[in-house]
């Protein structure tokens, strides 16, 4: 898979001064969470599943997850986990090629379907890139982690977690110092399975009773923005210890050229990147295009990216855009992960803005 392989080569041509390379399923895993994107939810229940797998990774979707929590009602588990199965089963008997599906991910209930779900999935468990960890807590984690190293030697290949920090203790202020610092701790033990760390907001919010509307992003809510902010700081780092840590969900759909859930979506992911966000939750494949064409990297970030690791001894040079000034030192590791995004997105050629990436994505 790769971002905007589903568009036609002149078309790609057209639109990027540098293409995105593909993105390998067994790849570097720093690469991987970058090249995330706009990760879309799918409840288990459906069923058609193998067939929306195959159909949204046409569509452009490079990560895709697989929910058995919250999009499905507690009676409904036992049926979902049975559909789950069947549908991956079918996708790996269909003889197509694993690398144009999806990076898959099951987001299980409880640490012990992590086994238990790999164990039935047999040899479909090579289609899984990993399981998505909710309700992330110190309490629990350990648990989930070990599991999933459990499920790795289980099935033979390398399975990733993305844990979600989404838990009342990150809410309440009088636990959720402790709390971070101790998950942190924990998943600093089990770094080179943790993909990314992912940020439920929505959990949060239901803590407090909150909501936001289409008009107002996650950072306009302070209690929120709060979290957001300590989850960045402790998770966030540049100094080695961080990890990828994604954007919240957006809850609104479809999203139209000119209305408020495209106006808000795209406050909102200005700032996820501010913050240090990358990529995002989606729970409709309208959200897709939008995430994916906002994260392309402009022509104008790609100049003064090299022009800042270029710059071995440090100092302050000016912008090849002649409008801002650039700083060799405390810019490198921005311009380093903007490196790393464009790899994964692409760099738009000078002339190409984020309305015409929007466009192609959209078929016009």
């Amino acid at each position: 898979m790769r971002h905007f392989g589903q568009l036609d080569a002149d078309l790609r041509r057209r639109l990027f001064h540098r293409e995105p390379v593909p993105v390998e399923r067994d790849g570097d895993p720093g690469a991987l969470g970058t090249a995330l994107g706009g990760t879309l939810y799918c409840p288990a229940t459906r069923a058609t599943l193998a067939a929306d797998v195959r159909r949204q990774a046409e569509r452009g979707a490079v990560s895709l997850v697989i929910c058995l929590e919250d999009a499905i009602a507690d009676s409904e588990v036992p049926a979902a986990e049975a559909n789950l199965v069947a549908q991956l089963t079918e996708l790996a008997l269909d003889g197509g090629p694993a690398d144009r599906l999806p990076l898959l991910f099951v987001r299980v209930r409880a640490p012990g379907q992590i086994e238990a779900l790999t164990r039935r999935l047999g040899p479909a468990a090579a289609l899984l890139s990993g399981y998505v960890l909710p309700k992330f807590t110190e309490a629990v984690g350990a648990e989930y982690l070990e599991r999933l190293a459990a499920a790795e030697e289980q099935c033979g290949r390398r399975l990733f977690g993305m844990p979600v920090l989404e838990s009342p203790e990150l809410a309440h202020l009088e636990h959720r110092r402790t709390e971070l610092l101790a998950v942190a701790e924990l998943l600093a033990k089990h770094r080179e399975r943790v993909l990314a760390v992912r940020l439920g907001v929505t959990d949060l919010c239901a803590a407090y009773g909150l909501r936001r509307s289409p008009q107002l992003t996650a950072y306009d809510l302070a209690l929120v923005a709060a979290v957001i902010g300590d989850v960045v700081n402790v998770f966030g780092r540049a100094d080695g210890t961080g990890f990828t840590v994604t954007g919240p969900v957006w809850e609104y759909f479809p999203l139209h050229r000119r209305g408020p859930e495209l106006e808000g979506l795209l406050r909102e992911l200005e700032l996820d990147r501010a913050n240090g966000l990358l990529g995002k939750t989606c729970v409709h494949p309208s959200q897709l295009p939008v995430v994916h064409a906002w994260s392309v990297v402009s022509h104008e970030e790609y100049s003064d990216a090299r022009d800042i690791l270029r710059r071995e001894a440090g100092g302050v040079l000016g912008s090849s855009y002649t409008n801002k000034m650039n700083e060799a030192g405390p810019h490198r590791v921005w311009a380093e992960r903007t490196l790393r995004r464009a790899e994964a997105f692409g760099v738009a050629r000078a002339e190409v803005g984020f309305g015409e990436l929007l466009s192609a994505v959209c078929g016009g």
